[in-house]
C-alpha cells in the first residue's frame, strides 16, 4: 500500500458559523484520518473547543484576535515542527468533497516543482469563482473596487482574473486565493511564512509572490471545492478599512506604480493564456459541474 506523506491543515475562525465548521472538519478528518488538523480560534470565547476536541483537532484559542496571518503562522510553525511535508490552509466556509484531499496531495507528489497549489472554486449555486489573479496594480484595484461596471466593460476585469484561460487547464498563477491553498512546507519555509503585517487581506498575494520566486504557484481544475464567499469588505466598513490598510502595506512593500517584477510576472501569465486557444472561455454566469 502506497504511504502518503505527512500532511496537516489549519482553519482560522472568527465567530464562524458552527454548522459550516462542523461540515468542514467532518470532511477533512474523514477523507484523511491521519491529517494533523489545527483549529485556530480568534473569537472572544472558546465555544468551539469541544467541537475541535471531538474530532481530534488541535485547538488554539487567541481571544485577542491577532489576525489571519499570525493565526495561520502559529499552526504552520507547529506543523513544520511535527514533520509535516504538506499543509492545507482553509477558510471555515469551504466545502470539500471526500476525494479532494487525496487528489491534491497526489498531484503535489507528482510535481515536486510546485510550492503552492489551488483547486477550482465554486459558489454554492455552482457558478465558478474566478480567483486566479495577476499581481495587483493600485489603479487596477481602485477601479475594480469603486467603478466595477467600468472595470468589467473595459475588459480589465477579465484580464486581471485570467478569464482567457477558461479555468479549464492547469496554469501557473501569479496570485492564488487564501481561501484554499495547499503548501509544500519546505518551499514556504524557504520563502517565509505569512507576513504578519497583513491582518486579513493581501497575505495570500504576498505569499504567492514570494513562493513564486523559488517554486511554481499552480491552479488545477480537476479538483473542485465550494466556497460560500461573503465579500465582507463590501458590506462592513471595518473590513473595508482592513482591506485598504493591507493594500497600502502591500504596495509599500512591493512598489506602487513602478514595479518591474510585477510587470514581468503578469506579462508571462498573460502570454501563457495563448495556449488556451480553442478552449471554452470562462463566462461569469456559467455553472460548471463538479
Amino acid at each position: 500500500m502506497l504511504m502518503m506523506p505527512r500532511a496537516s491543515c489549519s482553519i482560522v475562525c472568527y465567530r464562524s458559523r458552527r454548522e459550516q465548521l462542523e461540515r468542514l472538519l467532518a470532511s477533512v478528518t474523514t477523507a484523511r484520518p491521519d491529517l494533523l488538523v489545527y483549529l485556530v480560534d480568534n473569537s472572544p470565547d472558546d465555544a468551539l473547543r469541544a467541537l475541535a476536541e471531538r474530532v481530534g483537532a488541535c485547538y488554539r484559542h487567541q481571544p485577542d484576535n491577532p489576525g489571519y496571518a499570525r493565526a495561520h503562522n502559529l499552526a504552520l510553525r507547529e506543523a513544520i515542527a511535527a514533520g509535516s511535508i504538506y499543509h492545507f490552509v482553509l477558510h471555515a466556509d469551504i466545502q470539500i468533497p471526500l476525494d479532494a484531499i487525496g487528489k491534491l496531495l497526489a498531484y503535489m507528489e507528482q510535481h515536486p516543482d510546485i510550492g503552492l497549489l489551488a483547486p477550482r472554486v465554486h459558489y454554492p449555486d455552482g457558478r465558478l469563482q474566478p480567483l486566479c489573479k495577476l499581481l495587483p496594480h493600485p489603479l487596477e484595484l481602485l477601479v475594480r473596487r469603486f467603478f466595477p461596471l467600468l472595470h468589467r466593460s473595459s475588459g480589465r476585469l477579465a484580464r486581471y482574473e485570467l478569464h482567457g484561460s477558461g479555468y479549464t487547464r492547469v496554469m501557473d498563477v501569479p496570485a492564488l486565493s487564501g481561501c484554499f491553498l495547499l503548501m509544500r512546507l519546505e518551499a514556504v519555509r524557504r520563502a517565509g511564512l505569512f507576513d504578519e503585517r497583513f491582518f486579513l487581506y493581501f497575505g495570500d498575494v504576498d505569499l504567492s509572490r514570494r513562493v513564486g520566486r523559488i517554486a511554481r504557484t499552480v491552479f488545477v481544475p480537476h479538483v473542485a471545492v465550494v466556497h460560500d464567499y461573503g465579500r465582507g469588505s463590501y458590506r462592513d466598513w471595518r473590513l473595508l478599512g482592513h482591506h485598504l490598510v493591507s493594500a497600502a502595506r502591500y504596495f509599500n512593500k512591493w512598489g506602487w506604480l513602478r514595479d518591474e517584477e510585477r510587470a514581468r510576472i503578469n506579462a508571462r501569465a498573460l502570454c501563457a493564456q495563448q495556449f488556451s486557444r480553442g478552449r471554452r472561455a470562462y463566462q461569469p454566469n456559467t455553472r460548471i459541474s463538479r
